[in-house]
C-alpha cells in the first residue's frame, strides 16, 4: 500500500453520521479518486476541523489508510471559503447539485483527476454567478468528460443534417423529424446546447432564463439520470419545493 499517511487535495460530496460523535466524509479527490473517511470525534464539539468538513468545503487534508475501506482524516485545512457557496438558496441548491453528479459518477478510489478539476471549477463559477444553465451546463461537460457527448449536427439516427427536432441519448443525440422520439427539442435550445458544448460555455451562462433554459435543463438531467440509471435526489427535491 506505500506510505500510511498521505496528503491529498479534495471537496467534500457528503457526510453521515457514524457512531456517537464521528463523521463519514465522502471527498472528491485530486489525486486519489472518491474516498471515503472518518473524522473522528467532530460531532462532539463545535471544532473548526469539523466545520472544515462540510459538503462542499474545497480542503487539504492529510490522511491515513485505514484497516477497512475507511481512511482516516487527521488534518483538515480550508483552501477556500464556503461564504459565497452557503449564501443563498440558489447557490446552495446549485451547489449540491453538482456534488451529487460528481459522486454518482465517480469510482471508489480510482484517480479522476479531470472530475476533481471541473467540480471545483464548477464550484467557483456558482460563488461568482448563478444562472439558469449553470447546473445544466456542468452535467453536459461531466457527461461529454466521459464520452457521451450528444450529436447536434445532424439526425444521430440517419445523418441528415436537419431539420433537428428531438433528443434522444438512447440514440446519441438530435433526431430529425423522420427519427424524432425521445423529448421535443427546440431550436433555441438546440443552439444553447451547441454554445455549452462547442466553447461557448461563457455565452451560454450569460443567457437570462427562458423557456429554452428550462428546456436545456430538463434535457440534461434526463441524459444525466440515463447514464447513472437512478433519479437524481436534488433533483427530485427541487420538483417537491416547487409544487
Amino acid at each position: 500500500m506505500g506510505s500510511p499517511v498521505y496528503r491529498d487535495s479534495a471537496v467534500v460530496l457528503r457526510t453521515y453520521k457514524l457512531a456517537e460523535a464521528d463523521r463519514i466524509v465522502v471527498l472528491m479527490t485530486e489525486h486519489h479518486g472518491k474516498v471515503r473517511a472518518v473524522a473522528k470525534g467532530v460531532r462532539k464539539t463545535l471544532s473548526k476541523f469539523g466545520a472544515r468538513l462540510e459538503p462542499m468545503s474545497h480542503v487539504q487534508l492529510l490522511l491515513a489508510h485505514g484497516r477497512t475501506d475507511l481512511d482516516i482524516v487527521s488534518q483538515a485545512e480550508s483552501i477556500e471559503t464556503l461564504a459565497p457557496l452557503v449564501a443563498d438558496l440558489d447557490h446552495l441548491t446549485n451547489g449540491m447539485a453538482m456534488l451529487e453528479a460528481v459522486d454518482q459518477m465517480a469510482l471508489e478510489r480510482e484517480p479522476a483527476p479531470h472530475l476533481y478539476r471541473m467540480l471545483v471549477g464548477a464550484l467557483r463559477t456558482v460563488a461568482r454567478r448563478s444562472g439558469p444553465l449553470v447546473v445544466p451546463a456542468f452535467y453536459w461537460k461531466l457527461l461529454a468528460a466521459e464520452g457521451i457527448t450528444p450529436l447536434l449536427d445532424e439526425c444521430a439516427r440517419c445523418g441528415e443534417p436537419g431539420p433537428l427536432v428531438s433528443i434522444d441519448m438512447d440514440h446519441g443525440g438530435a433526431l430529425c423529424r423522420n427519427c424524432r422520439s425521445g423529448a421535443p427539442l427546440s431550436p433555441e435550445a438546440l443552439e444553447l446546447m451547441r454554445m455549452v458544448l462547442g466553447g461557448r460555455l461563457n455565452d451560454a451562462l450569460s443567457v437570462p432564463a427562458s423557456a429554452a433554459t428550462h428546456e436545456v435543463a430538463g434535457h440534461a438531467t434526463r441524459a444525466m439520470e440515463h447514464h447513472i440509471e437512478r433519479r437524481l435526489r436534488t433533483v427530485a427535491m427541487f420538483e417537491r419545493m416547487e409544487t
